[in-house]
């Protein structure tokens, strides 16, 4: 797997004040609901349920002052030890992520639970002790036109509120945003998030040790008994 499953959080200060993760309870029929077909409900969440988990436990060896899982829902045994857990706000996804980075102090960068193929080396840029020397925002693009990763000097709820989110453009709209309210805006990695069995299927194989790749190969190998 990702991470061991014992012993403390490593206390890695620096680079960033606060990793947050924005993530939904693992539920059938709550999560990845593009997955179905070709897995049903209770497959999909197991998916979910892993990506989360392999995504938490890359976090929780991350340098950082806190690390923050932002949930709707409630925490389950995919919870590592030492991340903390805050309730997501209410409206939507642009207001919650808003939300997420007002109740930060210093630098923040988020992410979501839908590329658990991340490494330390997608995220080191950002996390950096100089991380942040002329630069005020970093931006995490997905293949599908959204964003995986926000990082903001300064978090400002503003620069999220009204952004168009779950659409091609996206990730466009969130970083012109960044850079007309005239942020320096430094780039992380394209990243693959995972929508459909194609994808699911692409980032197992990036991943091929995580616990989602495992899943998915025991759900692929059930399906064809």
């Amino acid at each position: 797997m990702n991470a061991p499953e014992s012993g403390t959080a490593r206390p890695a200060p620096a680079g960033v004040a606060t990793l947050l993760v924005i993530a939904k309870e693992p539920l059938p029929g709550r999560v990845k609901t593009r997955l179905t077909p070709p897995f049903s409900p209770t497959e999909a969440a197991r998916l979910a349920e892993a990506a989360l988990a392999d995504t938490l436990w890359t976090v929780r060896a991350l340098p950082a002052a806190r690390r923050v899982v932002v949930l709707d829902g409630r925490p389950g045994p995919w919870l590592p030890p030492g991340i903390e857990v805050v309730a997501q706000g209410p409206g939507g996804l642009d207001e919650r992520l808003a939300a997420a980075f007002a109740a930060c102090t210093g630098s923040a960068l988020l992410i979501g639970m839908d590329t658990p193929q991340i490494t330390a080396a997608d995220l080191a840029p950002a996390l950096s002790p100089t991380a942040w020397d002329g630069c005020d925002a970093w931006f995490g693009p997905a293949e599908d036109g959204g964003f995986w990763a926000l990082g903001l000097a300064e978090p400002d709820p503003g620069l999220l509120r009204g952004v168009p989110m779950s659409v091609p453009e996206t990730g466009a709209v969130q970083r012109r945003r960044l850079v007309d309210a005239g942020l320096s805006v430094r780039d992380l990695p394209l990243l693959r998030d995972v929508d459909t069995a194609a994808d699911a299927a692409h980032v197992a194989a990036l991943a091929p040790h995580g616990r989602f790749a495992a899943e998915l190969a025991r759900l692929t190998r059930a399906a064809v008994r």
